[in-house]
């Protein structure tokens, strides 16, 4: 198979598909993998360690997109790049379709295999390949939030440890999953005094063993939220619905309670966001301020720690596009249903239920569409 590696072209962002591993990997495996010129170079890989690993360089991202049956990205397509991908072609990458109509509607009309990262599933129920993005994302979302909290920088003026005399910043996460409790352990390891809000018990009781009562639970509710907001100095928005939209916990009027320059940081913002005053911001424009309180909602925030994150997310990429590579899109989706279920849109169909109900769209599972094709196959297979 031949899988294209191009350069992302999302407002700063410097990660990469692969590292040079990644594609020697794929290539002693007997692939071919093209890379564009230049693609590693935000992340610190020059084509030479590309070239050193098996892989071809190719000058422009319209000769990659026309050589590759598997095209292996970071971030999902933005508009100059619709016209490149064509119909059957294999898209392996973050897709976040939910908000995203337009996005939808080219893979759809263009017949692309859009495989979402974030919607792969494992045994545990987890998603392994959204785990190591969340990861980094939780942990500069305290990083930034404290960076922002500096007067110069538009927020209140509060150091998030305190000093001793001085209360430390109260920082809010509403959602205790994977972003909620990699953010807690910065805020905590800081000195800050953290909650962390969750609608799941158990999930609640586990964070408080987990940091042995060093931050406080709530248990999520529209009251507790408003009320623990409203105190606040950092909000986090951390809350995730597989493939689908975030919901919005927060509302534009319950910021009204909010102490003016505290700051909002809505890592959820890929899936739509979690407040109802979120739009996406980039890395050139990150902040704007509503009600007073200052906003980031940067959709890819670990875009800014390019090289920790394209070595975080080819780990967890590389055995997916193996098989994908090794044994084509149809087998290695029959031979792993949790690969099968980051399968968003296949032959002009959107097969992530999700992602339908949220747009509006007819939902066709993807085992309808094989199926069909397997069975149309049978019989036009003459028997012997």
């Amino acid at each position: 198979m031949i899988v294209g590696l191009p350069k992302e072209i999302k407002n700063n962002e410097y990660r990469v598909g692969l590292t040079p591993a990644g594609v020697r990997a794929l290539s002693e495996a007997g692939h071919k993998v093209v890379v564009e010129h230049n693609a590693g170079e935000g992340s610190g890989f020059s084509d030479e360690l590309y070239e050193r690993a098996g892989a071809q360089i190719l000058e422009t991202a319209d000769e990659v997109w026309g050589m590759g049956e598997m095209i292996v990205k970071v971030k999902e397509p933005v508009a100059p790049e619709y016209p490149r991908m064509r119909e059957g072609q294999m898209l392996f990458t973050y897709l976040h379709l939910a908000p995203d109509f337009e996005l939808t509607k080219q893979l759809l009309e263009r017949k692309v295999t859009g495989i979402a990262y974030e919607t792969i599933t494992d045994n545990r129920g987890q998603l392994p390949l959204l785990t190591p993005m969340s990861e980094v994302a939780g942990r500069m979302a305290v990083q930034v939030g404290s960076h922002y909290l500096e007067k110069m920088s538009g927020g209140r003026g509060i150091l998030l440890g305190g000093v001793p005399g001085v209360p430390a910043a109260r920082v809010v996460i509403i959602g205790g999953g994977v972003v909620g409790i990699n953010s807690a352990k910065i805020a905590v390891g800081m000195g800050a005094h953290v909650t962390i809000i969750d609608r799941n018990l158990d999930r609640l009781r586990e964070l408080d063993d987990i940091f042995l009562s060093k931050i406080s639970t709530l248990a999520s509710s529209t009251y507790m939220i408003q009320d623990a907001i409203s105190q606040a100095d950092l909000i986090i928005g951390a809350v995730l619905v597989p493939g689908a939209a975030a919901p919005k916990l927060v509302t534009r009027s319950m910021l009204k309670d909010v102490p003016n320059g505290s700051v909002i940081v809505d890592v959820a913002v890929d899936q739509g966001g979690c407040f109802e005053t979120t739009h996406a911001t980039t890395h050139s424009e990150p902040t704007y301020y509503v009600e007073g309180v200052l906003h980031y909602c940067v959709a890819n925030m670990p875009g800014a720690v390019p090289r920790t994150s394209t070595f975080a997310l080819t780990n967890a990429t590389l055995p997916y596009a193996l098989k994908l590579a090794n044994l084509g899109f149809l087998a290695a989706i029959e031979s792993d249903s949790h690969l099968k279920e980051g399968v968003n849109t296949y032959a002009g169909h959107c097969t992530y239920e999700a992602v339908a109900k949220d747009q509006g769209l007819e939902y066709t599972p993807i085992d309808q569409i094989t199926g069909a094709s397997r069975s149309s196959t049978s019989a036009a297979t003459p028997s012997k």
